[in-house]
């Protein structure tokens, strides 16, 4: 079979519903800090981010050794209080043996670091149905620069504008659109109406059929 088009995931919120999870780990992360963050802060200036690009909005100009230090410090914490399997967004298993059924191409397209997405892909037993996998390792300018889709497009062998993207963060969103893809908002971090910018939204992955992701185009 042939497709028209390939599919590319968000990790953290489309794969996983982890983002309460990073929340606990930031909160603890921060007043060890001496930090007081909001959680308006989190959901639209840390989530779908880079660490290396939020981590300066809170700390100021910081050396690249510092930022990374704080970055591995507050991963550390994550991983070791979040469990993948019982986090897993509803429906995906049996959506992406839908899609691989059809013999569509699928990435992973994470702002997350390589720790985080072995960790997450490897727990839910999932590596093996990407074609590639993305990291915050592999791009300069993390989202909502559009760099991580163009490229995981790319390695897809699909244009961007072929390609859909699920994404649950506001700064995700803007990325995919920016890369010219179509856009699904899954709602484990933001509102239907926070992700109208998004051509569909779904609250998990039992709501979609290979048709609906074909009527896209």
């Amino acid at each position: 079979m042939q497709n028209r088009f390939g599919v590319i995931f968000d990790m953290d919120g489309v794969l996983v519903h982890s983002n309460p999870t990073h929340k606990k780990a930031l909160k603890a992360f921060f007043e060890k800090h001496d930090k007081e963050i909001t959680d308006e802060f989190l959901h639209n200036e840390v989530f779908g981010r880079t660490n290396k690009e939020w981590i300066p909005d809170v700390f100021g100009d910081l050396p690249v050794h510092t930022i990374n230090e704080m970055a591995n410090e507050k991963e550390k914490v994550f991983r070791e209080i979040f469990n993948p399997v019982e986090a897993m967004v509803p429906g995906l298993k049996i959506f992406l043996n839908m899609l691989f059924d059809n013999e569509v191409k699928l990435a992973v397209a994470t702002s997350a670091p390589v720790e985080n997405a072995d960790f997450v892909l490897s727990a839910l037993s999932i590596r093996d149905y990407f074609d590639v996998i993305l990291d915050s390792s592999h791009v300069k300018e993390g989202k909502p620069e559009p760099e991580i889709y163009l490229k995981a497009a790319e390695a897809i062998g699909f244009p961007a504008k072929k390609c859909i993207v699920f994404e649950d963060s506001l700064s995700g969103v803007e990325s995919a659109i920016r890369a010219g893809a179509k856009v699904i908002g899954v709602t484990t971090t933001h509102t239907p109406e926070e992700l109208s910018d998004c051509d569909k939204v779904i609250d998990n992955f039992h709501e979609l059929s290979y048709q609906e992701l074909a009527s896209l185009f």
